[in-house]
This record gives structure tokens, sequence and C-alpha cells, in this order.
């Protein structure tokens, strides 16, 4: 891809080392004070979900800093900076709601990237909705976030595709004739749970155990899943975020002695659950929307690679490759039709093919009628030596 190129109107990404440092100063190159298109970037900065607020608002700063950089971007024949405005929603439903009001108050603010726990996704959609802001989450999974919500977009699957999948994967390439699914009691991980029992029970994948926790409260995790292990689980299917997946592992494999599959659903996808796990996160299987070193990756994507490395002295995740591509294609929307929400919007939604989508690190963006995006598959990742690798075998 050509660092210039563009396709309908959307930028693609640009790596960061091309760039030329040319408003560093905050000016236009003249002296005079250059404009500013604030963006808000929503996600748990705090709390049991910090290590994903932390990639997210990187991510967002990064490309901030590359366009900077390159000297701004240009709408309505103006130059102007690009600023991401940090809002830290906690996880929490009550605090996402907080937020939103904030947010869609703020005439100064042109969209929202976030958020990126489902629950707070939902929270929020009512009141982004009711004021007419996008809501563009790069993490929000569960089937409904979309549903309903003119301004809400996301560019990443859906539960009930990454559910199916994760039942597909066991059975077709693991060979596993049996599983039981413990799962966080929230938006995220009943939607997950539900997804996969369904796809199951039509292929004949026996659920022997379903067993349900709250994330932030439950403590000891060894009684659930002794649960699993006296239904005679030959798999552990984790639907729910890092922190408590990890106590999970530890429970099967270290205090029970469980030498059986464990995959989790995308919410595993964090290098703080390796790191909490310890050993037991050897083995571990991981899905996620989008994977680095797969061997096939995009100049885009390895630049990325590189340049937040960079910048971060670590590797970025999934979470903030997705991050990255939203903030550049809302960039792009703004160059092509400047700051007025319902231009984003209607810019956004005009996205329905690959031939008008958006081209980034995590591969082509795009929607439908409901701002849903179909164009991402399902990737699965494995703990090997500490680290996520592509597991050897993919998805059939």
């Amino acid at each position: 891809m050509g660092a210039l190129t563009r396709r309908f109107g959307f930028l693609l990404a640009i790596p960061a080392l091309a760039m030329l440092a040319t408003c560093g100063d905050g000016t236009g190159g003249d002296g005079a004070e250059m404009g500013v298109v604030r963006i808000a970037v929503c996600g748990p900065m705090t709390g049991s979900a910090a290590a994903f607020g932390e990639m997210i608002k990187n991510a967002a700063k990064l490309k901030e800093k590359e366009v900077n950089d390159a000297g701004g971007i240009t709408v309505g024949g103006k130059k102007m900076r690009v600023e991401a405005v940090i809002f830290d929603d906690k996880g929490d439903t009550t605090e996402a709601t907080n937020v939103a009001r904030k947010v869609a108050s703020d005439d100064d603010l042109v969209l929202v990237i976030g958020h990126f726990n489902s629950t707070c996704s939902l929270a929020a959609k009512e009141e982004y909705n009711r004021v007419g802001i996008v809501q563009f989450s790069p993490g929000s999974t569960n089937v409904n976030v979309c549903r309903g919500g003119p301004f809400t977009f996301r560019n990443l699957y859906r539960d009930d595709y990454q559910g199916e999948q994760i039942a597909q994967y066991l059975q077709g390439v693991l060979s596993v004739k049996n599983v039981a699914v413990v799962y966080d009691n929230d938006d995220y991980g009943k939607g997950l749970m539900q997804a996969f029992k369904g796809r199951a029970d039509e292929l004949g994948l026996d659920v022997v155990a379903t067993v349900s926790y709250l994330r932030e409260r439950t403590q000891d995790f060894k009684p659930l899943v002794q649960q699993a292990k006296d239904a005679g689980a030959s798999a552990i299917f984790v639907a729910g975020l890092y922190n408590e997946a990890a106590l999970i592992a530890k429970a099967a494999r270290q205090d029970l002695g469980m030498d059986v599959p464990i995959i989790g659903g995308d919410g595993v996808m964090s290098p703080t659950f390796i790191k909490n796990a310890g050993r037991a996160a050897e083995g571990v299987m991981v899905t996620t929307p989008f994977l680095f070193n797969t061997g096939a990756d995009s100049p885009a994507a390895t630049a990325f690679l590189e340049t937040f490395k960079t910048a971060y002295g670590k590797e970025p995740d999934t979470w903030a490759a997705l991050t990255y591509d939203a903030m550049g294609m809302a960039l792009a929307a703004i160059e092509k039709v400047g700051t007025g929400r319902q231009d984003v919007r209607d810019t956004l939604a005009a996205a329905r093919n690959e031939a008008s989508g958006y081209a980034g690190v995590t591969g082509v963006t795009y929607f439908d009628e409901e701002g849903d995006c179909y164009s991402k598959p399902v990737y699965v990742a494995v703990v090997k030596d500490g680290e996520f690798v592509p597991a050897e075998k993919q998805m059939q």
C-alpha cells in the first residue's frame, strides 16, 4: 500500500516512520494557530479491565501524534491538529452513562472511539444516539451493541459469530466431545455463552456444565471449576475477561490438576492474562479478531507493530490495533466531510463493501445497515513460552 493511497475518500494507514514532523509547534507553518479536531476516546482506564484501556489510550495517542507530526488533517481547506481526549468509564455501566452524558453535551467533540466493554457500550448507546454523535467501538462484541442505533458502529465481529466459531473449533479442529462453559454474568459473557451453546447443541457438542461468576466480585474460582471437573468436562470454555480467566486457569491446572484444553473468548486476549496466570497460562487458547505475526501480516500491520513498540516499549495487542484503525477511519471521514456529527455518521455508514471500506492494520472495515462489521475473521492464539502466538490449527 502506498502511503498516500486513497480509496473512496478513506485515507489508508500511514506508517509513522514515513511522516515528516511539520506541526510540532501547533501552528500551520506560518505562525498561525491551528484549529483542533477533538475526538473522545472512552474505555476502562482504571479498574479490572485497565490493561485494555491502556492499549486503547496508547493507540489513540499514537495516531494523534502521527497525524500531528505529519502536519495535521485538512478540514474544509484548513489544516487542523487532532486531539484524542481520554475518558475513563472504569468498565462500569454507571460510569459509562456519566461519560456519555459528558461527551454528548460537549459540542467540541466530533465523535466517540469506544466504549470497550459491551455492557458499557450498551449503557452509553442511548445517550449518543439521542444527541446524534457517532459511537465507534473497537472492542464491544455483544450482538445488541449496534442494533437500533444509527450512530453506533464497531470494527470487529459480533459474539454470535465468535461463539459459533469457538464451538466449531472445539468439535471440528480439536475433536472435543464435551465442554464446560464458565462465563461472566454480564452482557458480554452471557451473550458469548449463549451463542456458543446454541451452536454446540446444533453440532452435537455436549455442554455438560454452564457456570456463572460475577466480575470483580467472585474471588474463589476453585468451586466453580470443580463443577466442570465433576461433570466430566473434556474442555473448558471461558466467556469473560483476562483477570478472571487467569484465576480459572490456575484453579483448573494447579488446584484441580485438569489437563484439558482451555479456550477463552477475545476478552482473555491480553498479556495481563499470561502475567496473572503464570505457568497455568501455557497452552491456553484465545480467539481474537486480529493477530500479529501470522506470517501474512500486511505492511500496515508490520509498521504499526514496530512503531507502537518503539513508542511504548511493548507490543500492541488486538485492541490497540482496532483502536488505531477506528481513529484512522474516523479522521479520514472528517477530512472528507468536515466535523459535523451527522455528516461524519453518514460518511461512515456509506462504507458498505470492501471497495468503499477503510483499509488499515486489521484489514478492511465496512459496515452493514446496523453498523456491524462482518469483514473480520476469527483467529486463534495460543500461549507458548509466555507469549501469545498463532495457534498451529486455525478455524476451518
